[in-house]
């Protein structure tokens, strides 16, 4: 296949383009990969018209970026343009969003320094053997139903319980602080349920502060403990603000990204069928399908802290800078053939942009890549004959909305075993939920 999502000739005028973008239209939102590639080459840096009224900028090129990524005329501190952030995000608990993403050094630097422990490649490689439990559990699970969808029943909810551990949740609170966060995710850019959002960011508030306070008085082998004593201590403002943004973020990136690399790989067999005979490949085609199909779409909040001159456009202070990291990840300046996806491609890790650039390089990286390489390893390992159950999934089930923030699938409906006759097998005898599974220290 020697093109895939590439421009097509017919991707409409410039015009047309920027107002698709700019509203989040269900064609672009389906595959946004046209439209960018067409930026890149008209309008690398593109004033849009977004639903918020703040008056916004796109970067779409991968050397622009890049370097727009870690320029410090972008801010990322959220009380420097408080009404520009309401806009975007909404008005409610600031406290909450008022953490390391949003952010600029030197409350940045400490807030990272603060976090970075758990997440460092030997913390997070000694995580290995539970992923993997965790991950096998789950698909025992998932094949007592030969036919399931994998965002609800594998995807989403690997990341959930490992994030879970990690902070020391208990499992008997797990249902209920995935619920309120389900309800922060669906209504943060309605405002017809802005009192649904109001109670559940109170509520989830309330829970992490007390969560803290139950840390601190029996400390345990967490995450959570460990940043508790630190010799640099964050206050119990910051404590919830970091839980928070470590949840909210760290879980759905990983979701949507195992979502992603399934379907491209089922999609394409031959490229399937090099990672089944060589398991070994699994760490760089994670790398590769980031790049070719991130689940981060286009860069958080930032804003121009002066006038900036970019490619002959001046971005005017104040205005919101969207960095497409989608775009970037496809540069054909920087990637040879870059809408072919390459399980071998040589070369990947530390140039592409799917984990960020820069003082705000994503700090889970590493726990994130290896989320995905035992998911995909697991998969392949216990249901390697698994095909989409409708091949058209990838045309409909894609992420819509105004707000390309991420890129991913609503669902994904599979069929784990082809072979296997109609109907469903007996429970898994003593196969616990999930919820129950008891940390391992």
């Amino acid at each position: 296949m020697a093109q895939e999502n590439a421009a097509p000739s017919d991707a409409g005028t410039l015009q047309d383009i920027v107002s698709a973008v700019s509203r989040g239209a269900p064609e672009f939102r389906a595959c946004p990969h046209p439209a960018y590639a067409a930026l890149r080459e008209q309008a690398p840096v593109c004033p849009l018209t977004p639903p918020h009224g703040v008056e916004t900028y796109l970067i779409t090129r991968y050397d622009d970026a890049r370097d727009a990524l870690s320029d410090p005329r972008f801010s990322k501190n959220m009380r420097g343009a408080i009404d520009t952030y309401h806009a975007v995000y909404g008005s409610f608990f600031d406290a909450l969003d008022d953490n390391v993403l949003f952010s600029d050094p030197p409350r940045h630097t400490r807030l990272r320094r603060s976090l970075r422990g758990a997440f460092t490649p030997r913390r997070v490689e000694e995580m290995r053997p539970r992923i993997t439990e965790i991950a096998e559990h789950l698909l025992r699970q998932c094949g007592q139903d030969n036919e399931v969808d994998l965002m609800p029943s594998f995807a989403f909810p690997l990341p959930i319980a490992v994030l879970c551990e990690l902070m020391g949740i208990p499992p008997a609170d797990r249902p209920e602080i995935l619920r309120q966060f389900a309800v922060v995710t669906r209504s943060r850019f309605d405002p017809s349920k802005s009192a649904e959002l109001r109670v559940a960011e109170e509520w989830l508030q309330n829970r992490l502060g007390q969560l803290i306070a139950d840390t601190r008085a029996h400390p345990c082998d967490s995450f959570l403990s460990d940043l508790i004593r630190a010799e640099e201590a964050l206050d119990d403002a910051d404590l919830i603000s970091s839980l928070w943004v470590i949840f909210f973020a760290g879980h759905k990136t990983t979701a949507f990204q195992i979502g992603n690399s399934v379907l491209h790989l089922l999609q394409r067999p031959e490229q399937l069928e090099r990672l089944r005979s060589d398991p070994a490949l699994i760490p760089g085609a994670v790398e590769e399908i980031v790049r070719f199909e991130g689940s981060v779409e286009t860069s958080t909040f930032r804003y121009a802290t002066e006038d900036v001159e970019l490619r002959g456009t001046v971005i005017p202070e104040g205005s919101l800078v969207q960095i497409a990291i989608a775009s970037a990840n496809r540069d054909p300046g920087k990637f040879d053939s870059p809408d072919v996806l390459d399980v071998t491609r040589e070369g990947i890790q530390g140039t592409h942009l799917g984990f960020g650039h820069g003082t705000h390089y994503c700090l889970g990286a590493p726990l994130a890549r290896l989320e995905l390489e035992v998911a995909l390893s697991c998969l392949l390992r216990e249901f390697p004959q698994m095909r989409l159950a409708d091949p058209r999934a990838g045309e409909a089930a894609w992420l819509r909305g105004p707000v390309a923030a991420f890129r991913g699938l609503e669902r994904l409906p599979l069929v784990l075993d082809p072979s296997r006759p109609a109907g469903n097998p007996p429970p898994v005898p003593g196969a616990p939920a999930l919820a129950s599974v008891t940390p391992r220290t």
